[in-house]
C-alpha cells in the first residue's frame, strides 16, 4: 500500500468531504450521520479542530457532535444553519442528498509528508525490533513510547530542531513573556518598515535579580517575626529599563550639540567610537535579559514600541501535532530508542550495548547531516563572494 492516502482536496485544501447520499440514518433522521474514511490520514483529535460548512454555509459548532469510537471517526448533525437561521432537523428538515459537506481542518497539513508520527514510530519499531529472535525480545509499549519521547526532546534540541517564530510588539513596560513552550532562544531581531531584521544582543552587563533583601539604615538585613530575610522589588532592571541605550553605544541624536555633517559620517560608518568602548555594546540595535524565575524577556529603552520577532525551540512535545519526527532522522531514531532500551536491560553483554551506542551515534550523524540541508548551488553562490576585493 502506498504512503499516500490523502487525496489532493484532502492536503491542499486540508479538508474531507461528503456529499449528502453519503449520510446515514440516525435516530430516525436520514442523512444526518457522516464517517470520515480510514484512509483520510488527518483525522481530528476534538471537536475543536475543525469546522464544518453544508454548501458553503459555515454550521455552527452545536449543530454536530463528533465522535472517534474504535478508530472510526463520525460527525452527526441534530440541526442544520441557513441563512440566518438554525432549524432541528427531522424528516422534513433532512441534508439533501446533492449537498456538499466540508470538513475543513483548522491547521494546515501541508508540508506533513516530511514527518513521520509517534504513532508511526512506535508501531514500526515494535515491528521491526521486538519479538522472538529480535534484537528485543520483549517490551511494553508504554516502555517504547517514554523512550521515543524521550528521543524527540533530545533530537529536537540538537537534530531535527524547528524554530518557532513569534512577532510581538514591545510595549511600555519592556518586557514580555516567554512562549508557553519556550525552552531555549535562538535570536530576537527587530524588524524595520520594509521587514528586515536586525538582530538584538543579549546584555552580559545586567541581570534581573529575583529578590532585594531589605536592610535598615546601617545596611544591616531586616528580618521578619519568624526570623527570615525580609525581601522587596529589585530595581536593577528597572534601571536597565529607564536607561538610554544611546549612553551605551556611543548614538549622537541629531540635536546633539556636536551633531553636524561630518559626524553624520562617522554616526554611520563608525558608530560607538569612544575611548575605552566595548564593541558589545556599539551597535543600536538594542539589547535584551532574560528573567529565568519569572518567565519574562525585558529589552533596553530603545526597542520600545518596536516589532520584533522572537526565534526559539520547543521540545517537540508540546501538541500532539508536534509529537513527529523528520524522516531524515527516522533512523537514528530506532537507533535511539534500540539503545535506550538496551542499555536498561539486565544481563545485556556490555559489547552488545557498546555496538549500538557506536549505530546510535553514526545515525545521529548521518541525520545532521541530512537536516543540515546543504545544497551545491547555494554554497557555490556564496563562494563566490569570497572573490571579491574588499577594502578594509
Amino acid at each position: 500500500m502506498s504512503l499516500l492516502q490523502a487525496t489532493p482536496l484532502n492536503y491542499y485544501n486540508s479538508k474531507y468531504q461528503w456529499d449528502g447520499s453519503e449520510g446515514a440514518t440516525n435516530n430516525s433522521i436520514p442523512r444526518s450521520l457522516f464517517t470520515i474514511a480510514s484512509t483520510f490520514p488527518y483525522t481530528p483529535n476534538t471537536i475543536s479542530d475543525f469546522t464544518i460548512t453544508i454548501n458553503g454555509e459555515t454550521q455552527v459548532q452545536s449543530n454536530y457532535t463528533y465522535a472517534v469510537t474504535n478508530g472510526v471517526a463520525t460527525v452527526t448533525f441534530t440541526h442544520l444553519t441557513s441563512g440566518f437561521s438554525t432549524t432541528a432537523l427531522t424528516n422534513a428538515g433532512e441534508i439533501a442528498a446533492n449537498a456538499v459537506i466540508d470538513l475543513i481542518l483548522n491547521t494546515s497539513v501541508l508540508g506533513d509528508y516530511r514527518y513521520i508520527s509517534l504513532k508511526d514510530i512506535v508501531g514500526n519499531f515494535i515491528v521491526g525490533y521486538v519479538g522472538d529472535g529480535k534484537l528485543v525480545n520483549t517490551a511494553k509499549r508504554s516502555e517504547i513510547l517514554f523512550q521515543a519521547k524521550r528521543c524527540i526532546q533530545e533530537f529536537a534540541y540538537d537534530i531535527s530542531r524547528v524554530e518557532k517564530i513569534q512577532e510581538v510588539e514591545i510595549p511600555p513596560s519592556l518586557s514580555i513573556p516567554m512562549p508557553q513552550d519556550y525552552v531555549n532562544y535562538v535570536r530576537l531581531s527587530w524588524v524595520d518598515n520594509a521587514g528586515i531584521e536586525h538582530i538584538v544582543y543579549p546584555s552580559r552587563h545586567t541581570s534581573v535579580p529575583t529578590q532585594a533583601i531589605l536592610q535598615d539604615s546601617d545596611y544591616d538585613y531586616l528580618y521578619d517575626v519568624n526570623e527570615n530575610l525580609m525581601v522587596g522589588s529589585p530595581v536593577t532592571n528597572e534601571r536597565f529599563r529607564d536607561f538610554d541605550a544611546n549612553n551605551l553605544s556611543g548614538t549622537l541624536e541629531s540635536n546633539d550639540y556636536f551633531y553636524h555633517t561630518n559626524y553624520h559620517t562617522e554616526k554611520i560608518g563608525n558608530i560607538g567610537q569612544r575611548f575605552g568602548g566595548n564593541p558589545e555594546n556599539m551597535q543600536e540595535n538594542g539589547l535584551f535579559i532574560i528573567d529565568e524565575a519569572n518567565g519574562k524577556i525585558s529589552f533596553s529603552s530603545n526597542l520600545k514600541d518596536k516589532l520584533i520577532t522572537f526565534k526559539y525551540i520547543s521540545d517537540g512535545l508540546a501538541t500532539d501535532n508536534e509529537m513527529k519526527i523528520h524522516k531524515f532522522a527516522e533512523d537514528a531514531m530506532y537507533q535511539s530508542i534500540l539503545f535506550n532500551l538496551l542499555s536498561t536491560r539486565i544481563g545485556v553483554p556490555e559489547f552488545i550495548i557498546n555496538r549500538y551506542r557506536r549505530s546510535r551515534r553514526a545515525a545521529m550523524r548521518n541525520a545532521k547531516i541530512r537536516l543540515s540541508n546543504l545544497k551545491v548551488g547555494e554554497l557555490t553562490q556564496v563562494m563566490r563572494g569570497k572573490s571579491k576585493h574588499i577594502k578594509h
